[in-house]
């Protein structure tokens, strides 16, 4: 019997003058990539500012421009990992588990049932699906010592700068 190859996806979002731009890469468990995306600038308005408040971040993240490279790529993914906080959002609009990925490097978190801690990293899921947990380890274990789940996030920053350069950011 063969094991199913287990796909990731990575999903990181900068914030820049020009606005809020995504980089979306799905890789297989050994790290190699299958797919990626990028997202167009996303520059919120004044008005969009002031009513949107404190949730502005999660929903520009999470549901405009997370949703929108999960549903534009053709691989499925069995968890999407973040490095952006605010995108864990984006849990609430797909049906895989979303996790973010914190450096203890950066600075020192606290261990909650929602926190699985590796080798100078934690994973943390979002806190309305404690369900998730089961998954996430799951998926943990598989790719353990595979490769470092940070290094895509490298990855996926040097492609989006290359793409800057290319000019493929500023089409719509």
């Amino acid at each position: 019997m063969t094991t199913p190859t287990l796909h990731l996806g990575f999903l990181t979002v900068i914030r820049e003058p020009s606005g809020y731009l995504g980089g979306y890469l799905v890789t297989n468990q050994w790290g190699r990539p299958l797919e990626f995306r990028l997202s167009t600038p996303v520059q919120p308005n004044r008005v969009q500012q002031i009513l949107y408040a404190e949730t502005l971040e999660p929903y520009v993240c999470g549901e405009l421009i997370g949703k929108t490279l999960v549903d534009k790529t053709g691989t499925a993914v069995q968890v999407v990992v973040t490095d952006t906080e605010a995108a864990l959002e984006l849990r609430q609009r797909v049906e895989m588990p979303v996790v973010f990925l914190d450096s203890k490097q950066n600075h020192e978190i606290m261990k909650d049932e929602n926190t699985k801690e590796g080798s100078g990293t934690s994973v943390r899921s979002h806190a309305r699906y404690p369900d998730d947990a089961a998954a996430i380890q799951e998926t943990m274990d598989k790719i353990k010592g595979n490769f470092d789940l940070a290094e895509p996030f490298q990855r996926i920053r040097e492609a989006m700068a290359e793409a800057r350069k290319m000019g493929v950011t500023q089409r719509a």
